[in-house]
């Protein structure tokens, strides 16, 4: 982990909301199984590898505290950068490559209010395909004090289910949280025309805290 994330996060860390229907089945059979082996050790079998998954989603789904970076516009996500490419209205897209390690929850890159949050129906193909444009994915705009910012959560051929935790008209803080990717893929913002990116291809990036513009 990086002294940056390091030193912006508290010792506190929780649990991400919507990863119930995930995690609640998987901790009740290794409950149950776990039970069942003091009795008959045949059950072990079962037991230890639902153990495991248990905390490995544990983990998976972890959502820790962060104190905002002093950047203007804050990353969405954890993750590596995976393009800063200029867009032809002027704006600039930067591209986070979320893998199944980092943490799922994504965070508001500036304070202002939810104008929209639009599913999109798609595919699933693997996030770091060119063809994930395409997938299935989340569009929020966020009217902001740079304007309108556009922020996009993609599926990918493993997390299939985007929970956004506000609907349109809410108020929202800069890195404050607004959804969910199980399992990580991809978290696209579009920066506004004038801003200059402050991240490059292959940069880690920390939800909340790393900036991506100078200003």
């Amino acid at each position: 982990m990086s002294h940056d994330s390091v030193s912006h996060q508290s010792g506190r860390v929780r649990l991400a909301r919507g990863v119930s229907p995930w995690l609640l089945p998987t901790v009740t059979a290794a409950a149950v199984t776990s039970l069942l082996s003091r009795r008959d050790r045949r059950w072990a079998l079962a037991a230890v590898p639902l153990t495991a998954l248990t905390g490995g989603m544990l983990w998976f789904f972890r959502d820790p505290e962060r104190t905002p970076g002093p950047a203007r516009i804050l990353s969405p996500a954890d993750g590596v950068v995976q393009s800063v490419d200029p867009w032809p209205d002027g704006r600039t897209r930067v591209a986070i490559f979320m893998s199944p390690l980092d943490v799922h929850v994504n965070r508001a890159p500036l304070a202002g209010t939810v104008t929209s949050v639009e599913h999109v129906a798609g595919g699933f193909v693997p996030a770091f395909n060119k063809d994930s444009d395409k997938n299935e994915r989340v569009v929020w705009h966020l009217d902001t004090e740079l304007g309108d910012v556009e922020l996009v959560q993609i599926a990918g051929a493993v997390a299939r289910r985007i929970v956004p935790y506000l609907t349109a008209g809410a108020k929202v803080a800069r890195a404050e949280r607004i959804g969910l990717i199980r399992l990580g893929s991809r978290v696209d913002v579009y920066l506004p025309e004038g801003i200059e990116p402050a991240v490059s291809v292959g940069q880690r990036t920390v939800a909340g805290v790393t900036g991506l513009d100078h200003g």
